[in-house]
């Protein structure tokens, strides 16, 4: 049995090390979030180093787009999840671009996890599937899920470009009159620009062209060092953080509180009494003859005796019916002879119940001895039907 436990403690013992070796050993999944803090393949993190590194002014903004830098020059939306862009933020994002600012919209992949208010005020919508296409990279080059995308329009950031690589998915159109597709493959858009007023917007489909994993491939970093040569540029990292969650009410702070009176009212009431202990008092139980005696005097004070007597005779022939069978439609004669033949029970004795009992019905005021009286008589004649006692005993 001793070696028993010991082998069972060690069995634990090494389980759990095991255990935690896995768990440490197990690295955690890479982000996907297109965020300058990722530093995964998909992520933006070495475009924001890069362009820091080379002298750019370059920040990550982390509030909500209605607070702007008035130095602000270009402004990064890389394809939030955590949290939407509000309609106020579109409307001061559209100021912005008025007064000559340039915003970089990189579109979501996913259907159910894009930006309404922005998809809406661009009129964007996804388009086919982008063919593939290999042009342009090196000899030995691997980008598995890839694709070139041809410039159609060398305009604006993209000026002296010739082509860019993204991801081989769907590309977008843009629903807007001034809206032109700059680059794309085979009459689907990747990449569009808008002006609006002083300023422009690029839409990109997905946040491919600023990913680590694609961005020194072909014309993709040349394209953000125009943009950050124009000025400051800002990603927005505000939308990748999701929103913090609503103050508790003070309607919660008041029903902890309760909770917490009632709680200690509950200790003071049953805690322990720091005292001198009292004697027990010792239980004492009512006997049976004490209930008799409780309910013949509750009867006595109800004075019910009257009403008591014919529930009594009703009783006593249903009990003959029940276990002798003598039915309730004989006359009284013809119950006492068949009483008299199945238990032994003089004929004489029920009909002088019975007489005994309409005496006491017929008078004026019936008191408790005289009730007692036919009670006694009728309680025999119940125990001798019931064969608690003998026929001789009435």
């Amino acid at each position: 049995m001793k070696n028993l436990r010991a082998f069972l403690f060690f069995g634990v013992l090494i389980a759990v090390a095991a255990a935690l070796g896995l768990a440490a050993g197990q690295t955690p999944p890479e982000s996907t979030v297109p965020s300058v803090e990722n530093p995964g393949a998909l992520g933006l993190r070495a475009l924001y180093l890069y362009l820091q590194e080379g002298g750019a002014t370059v920040d990550a903004h982390r509030d909500s787009l209605e607070n702007l830098p008035p130095s602000a020059r270009t402004v990064v939306i890389a394809a939030p999840q955590a949290r939407p862009v509000s309609s106020a933020e579109v409307e001061a994002l559209e100021r912005f671009i008025q007064g000559g600012g340039t915003l970089v919209f990189l579109t979501s992949r996913e259907k159910d996890k894009g930006q309404p208010a922005l998809e809406q005020w661009l009129e964007l919508k996804q388009d086919s599937l982008l063919g593939t296409n290999a042009k342009g990279l090196p000899e030995g080059e691997q980008d598995i899920g890839g694709t070139t995308v041809e410039l159609w329009l060398p305009a604006g950031a993209a000026r002296g470009l010739s082509r860019f690589r993204v991801s081989r998915d769907r590309g977008i159109t843009l629903g807007m009159a001034e809206a032109v597709p700059l680059a794309g493959l085979e009459g689907t858009a990747a990449l569009w620009r808008l002006g609006m007023g002083k300023g422009e917007v690029y839409v990109a489909a997905g946040p491919d062209l600023a990913e680590n994993r694609r961005l020194e491939l072909l014309d993709n970093l040349r394209f953000w060092e125009a943009l950050a040569a124009r000025g400051p540029l800002l990603f927005d990292e505000f939308h990748h953080a999701a929103a913090p969650p609503p103050p508790m009410s003070r309607g919660i702070w008041v029903f902890a509180l309760q909770c917490l009176a009632v709680g200690l009212l509950y200790v003071v009431a049953r805690g322990t009494r720091f005292g001198a202990p009292r004697p027990q008092l010792p239980e004492r139980h009512r006997s049976a003859l004490e209930y008799v005696q409780s309910m013949g005097w509750l009867a006595r004070r109800a004075k019910v005796e009257r009403e008591l007597l014919p529930e009594m005779a009703r009783h006593l022939r249903q009990l003959m019916q029940d276990r002798l069978g003598i039915p309730l439609a004989l006359s009284e004669e013809e119950a006492a002879r068949m009483l008299e033949q199945r238990c032994g029970i003089p004929f004489s004795h029920y009909l002088e119940a019975r007489a005994e009992l309409a005496r006491a019905l017929d008078q004026r005021s019936l008191s408790p001895r005289d009730y007692a009286r036919v009670a006694t008589r009728y309680a025999r004649l119940e125990s001798v039907i019931t064969g608690r006692a003998a026929a001789d005993a009435v």
